[in-house]
């Protein structure tokens, strides 16, 4: 399957914010960002004001950045969205949202969704009692999202239990660090998903 594979902080520069896409670097003084808060290239710092087109374009590409969904993927999630009854640009955050990296990301057991995508890849993570190696499948209210019993003492999962209650759980999961495990209560709502992005930019884009 396609993914990117250049610098991620590169994508944090480009969209002038940090994503959040290398874990424990991006609460540093090593992030590049702090030291560069310009996007990247010769001309980065001379950049004129961005078009009514260019802003759409870049919440766009922020917002696949934040979640690591690639152009094809993101536009099918927009399309099932718009399908979707409700407001187009909720919907779309919600799918996103509802993907099994983002799940084990927000759940504190990865540092980052990079690390999410990897530790799912490897065959680490259940959804109801069965392995499921898809980052990308989403999870459904009541399902229960579980670490293999034969990885609970990987240093990753050693990670997460010695740091439990470090990072904010959304109120739509539960976290039970102790038996790595994550109860799925509900399917979240706008006002809980903090992703810095504005979803009605890119339904704006979209819908041209």
């Amino acid at each position: 399957m396609a993914r990117y594979t250049g610098a991620d902080c590169k994508r944090c520069r480009r969209e002038k914010q940090k994503l959040f896409l290398k874990g424990s670097k991006c609460e540093s003084a090593k992030c590049p960002i702090e030291i560069r808060p310009y996007p990247p290239g010769e001309h980065g710092r001379g950049r004129t004001k961005d078009s009514e087109y260019l802003l759409q374009k870049r919440e766009k590409q922020k917002c696949a950045r934040i979640y690591g969904v690639l152009e094809k993927q993101f536009r099918g999630y927009y399309e099932e969205a718009n399908r979707k009854q409700g407001k187009t640009g909720e919907n779309l955050l919600r799918i996103l949202e509802t993907r099994l990296d983002n799940v084990v990301y927000r759940a504190g057991f990865a540092k980052s969704r990079d690390h999410a995508r990897q530790l799912v890849k490897h065959g680490h993570i259940t959804i109801n009692g069965r392995k499921n190696d898809i980052p990308s499948a989403r999870v459904s209210v009541n399902d229960i999202i579980e670490v293999r019993k034969a990885s609970h003492e990987m240093t990753p999962f050693v990670v997460a239990r010695a740091e439990a209650g470090e990072k904010t759980v959304p109120a739509w999961l539960e976290s039970i660090p102790s038996k790595l495990r994550i109860l799925v209560h509900s399917l979240p709502e706008r006002q809980v998903i903090d992703t810095q992005v504005q979803e009605q930019l890119i339904v704006e884009l979209y819908s041209k």
